[in-house]
């Protein structure tokens, strides 16, 4: 059955233009027409809703967030909380789409919770959908391993590799590495081979041994210089290489907290606008009150939305997408369209989703209306369907 809505806002970005007045027409899950409200003919059956106040951006791509609402991507099997908890919380904040993210842990748990997370994204979701898998480790530098569990991070190792993608059940996405590690080479070709993009990560890597990686077809940075050397002016590492180097994307965990807003100037400054990704690194813990929770097997402390291990190691964060994209404008001095790419097209294009991201007719609706003074999420739409609504005026147009 055919069912159209038209969404009206004062502006939206596409996020390649901004348009003033402006309205989205969606028939089930695709768009048809962007354009002025005044474009639009008002033809019988269609419902539209009004804000006033509001602009439109396309829905919010996540592609790397451990965990939400009490669900734990990398404890899936046993995570008190549901995969679906998740996506509604997620669908309340603008996101439309995002990627769940696991850690290192023993290789049999790894494996164990990959297959349950994937099977759990075989069922219907209520909000976000969850369109791939981020496997973060376990291939990394055991000196720069963050809050992950030590103990679980393991030399490279191809047929490990082999059996986690099997686990994740075809969903693998990104994998993060460090370049450094013995047969690097290999498995960024293992990996692109299978179609999952390497990531450079957790890493003490120097020039040599990064542009030996990306020449091999690594193209993405994990969370640009958190888990990596600090920018030394002699000393070349991976951070100092992937600012430089364009066939490079980056992603940058924009809490506030992670980076300090000079170093996101300074990566605004240095990649094009179209390699910066904007990502969450959210725990299960966002969304929830303070207290005790866990990335995979590390547990961790939340006080005041601020996450960390019980050694006061940064562990992840509580900022979701809606909050944090705009330091990518107050910090990185971005217009408000690249940012909005930052956190839409192109995270979308990082991970192959090349039906989202981008408000264009034919594209899959998903869509995302804010508040223009506070930001205050008022409707988030994926795939057509309404997940999240406060009031609006609402009409449906009759013969």
């Amino acid at each position: 059955m055919k069912r159209r809505n038209l969404y009206v806002v004062d502006y939206l970005l596409t996020p390649e233009k901004r348009i003033d007045h402006a309205a989205v027409l969606c028939e089930n899950e695709r768009i048809i027409a962007i354009g002025g409200e005044s474009s639009f003919t008002m033809e019988p059956g269609v419902t539209k809703y009004t804000y006033e106040n509001a602009y439109l951006t396309p829905g919010f791509i996540d592609t790397h967030i451990h965990g939400a609402g009490g669900f734990d991507s990398s404890s899936a099997a046993t995570s008190p909380n549901s995969l679906d908890d998740m996506s509604v919380l997620l669908g309340q904040r603008g996101v439309t789409s995002f990627v769940p993210t696991v850690v290192a842990d023993r290789p049999e748990a790894m494996l164990e919770n990959l297959r349950v997370l994937s099977n759990a994204m075989d069922q219907h979701l209520h909000g976000a959908a969850a369109v791939g898998i981020n496997i973060e480790g376990p291939f990394m530098n055991p000196e720069k391993s963050g809050a992950q569990d030590v103990s679980s991070i393991v030399p490279i190792d191809l047929g490990f590799a082999s059996e986690l993608l099997a686990a994740a059940g075809g969903k693998a996405k990104l994998m993060t590495f460090a370049p450094e590690l013995d047969n690097a080479v290999k498995l960024v070709e293992f990996l692109l081979e299978h179609g999952v993009k390497p990531s450079l990560g957790h890493s003490l890597a120097d020039d040599v041994q990064t542009l030996r990686a990306i020449d091999a077809g690594a193209c993405h940075c994990t969370h640009i210089f958190n888990g990596m050397p600090a920018l030394h002016q002699r000393d070349m590492s991976l951070a100092n290489i992937v600012l430089t180097d364009n066939r490079v994307t980056v992603e940058m965990i924009i809490d506030g907290r992670h980076i300090h807003p000079r170093m996101v100037d300074l990566v605004c400054r240095c990649k094009p606008a179209d390699k910066i990704i904007g990502i969450s690194d959210c725990t299960m813990a966002a969304g929830m009150p303070n207290g005790e929770y866990r990335i995979g097997p590390s547990a961790i402390i939340v006080e005041d939305g601020f996450s960390q291990s019980k050694l006061r190691t940064l562990a992840g964060t509580t900022t979701m997408l809606d909050t944090g994209w705009h330091s990518l404008m107050s910090c990185g001095h971005l217009s408000e369209i690249h940012a909005a790419a930052g956190v839409t097209r192109n995270p979308a294009a990082s991970i192959g989703c090349t039906d989202r991201g981008i408000l264009l007719p034919n594209k899959r609706a998903d869509l995302a209306i804010f508040e223009c003074r506070t930001n205050r999420p008022l409707m988030t739409v994926c795939g057509g369907e309404i997940i999240y609504q406060t009031p609006c005026r609402e009409e449906v147009i009759h013969e």
